[in-house]
């Protein structure tokens, strides 16, 4: 059971010289999956950060273990399968796959960052997860 999904058709341009998807590709899918999730929960990024006083939802950490090639055609469904929250910093957990095949599992820590004399903070992350439980 996931939180949230989004499928992604790979066209030609999403692929290197091998025929196979570039993998930063995958990093802005899974960014996309999680801001379509937080516009399933009727609001944006851009209205989170208002309502915050935050600069943004920044990534704090990211990783990938690659499990399969995808390519041309493929419809790639990538899920948002968990969200584990701590004090100033949340973890989503992703898996994505064409049909039945695994292709990757990956996972973003991210916290809301806020300006504090001049740099930039992690807040607490309470009030965004009222929002997006």
């Amino acid at each position: 059971m996931s939180l949230f999904r989004l499928e992604h058709v790979v066209s030609f341009g999403d692929c290197d010289p091998a025929g196979i998807v570039f993998y930063p590709n995958f990093y802005a899918w899974v960014d996309a999956c999680f801001h379509g999730y937080v516009r399933a929960q009727g609001v944006s990024h851009a209205v989170v950060c208002h309502e915050l006083g935050a600069r943004g939802l920044g990534l704090m950490e990211t990783g990938m273990r690659f499990r399969a090639p995808a390519r041309d055609g493929d419809v790639l469904s990538i899920s948002l399968d968990a969200i584990d929250w701590s004090e100033r910093s949340y973890r989503a957990s992703y898996t994505a796959h064409v049909g039945e095949s695994l292709i990757f599992e990956g996972f973003e820590t991210r916290g809301i960052f806020v300006e504090v004399e001049g740099r930039l903070r992690a807040a607490p992350v309470a009030p965004l997860r009222r929002w997006l439980g």
